[in-house]
């Protein structure tokens, strides 16, 4: 039994709304990023009517209509511009946040390792 292109997308979402659902529980996901992933909802929500218009009005698929399909799409690379930029921007608050511990780690070390020196210039 084959199953029909609707039927098989609609199916789809739900392993996706339950990857959406794991990603706000855990809430270590940048917001950013979450956000990116919850606009490729939009992404669905608007190619949806794109491709039922496209049937109708032009008697065709959504991807034979250029600046259709060309609309829907910018609403993916939209959510992926920001899924990455949401990573990029966590990565970048780690690697700080690692660079400033390493400065103060460093610091409080290179402190003792001076009032060590100076501990044994004085039993001198």
């Amino acid at each position: 039994m084959m199953m029909s292109q609707n039927t098989l997308f609609g199916l789809s979402l739900l392993p996706y709304l339950g990857f959406l659902w794991f990603l706000t529980r855990s809430q270590q996901t940048p917001r950013l990023a979450l956000i990116g992933f919850y606009m490729t909802l939009v992404f669905v929500a608007v190619t949806i009517p794109a491709g039922l218009y496209a049937k109708v009005h032009y008697g065709t698929s959504l991807a034979n209509i250029d600046w259709l399909h060309g609309s829907a799409e910018s609403f993916l690379t939209l959510a992926n511009i920001l899924v990455v930029l949401g990573f990029r921007q966590a990565i970048a608050q780690l690697k700080d946040q690692g660079l400033s511990s390493g400065l103060k780690t460093s610091s409080i070390s290179g402190q003792k390792s001076n009032d060590s020196q100076t501990a044994s210039e004085s039993n001198l």
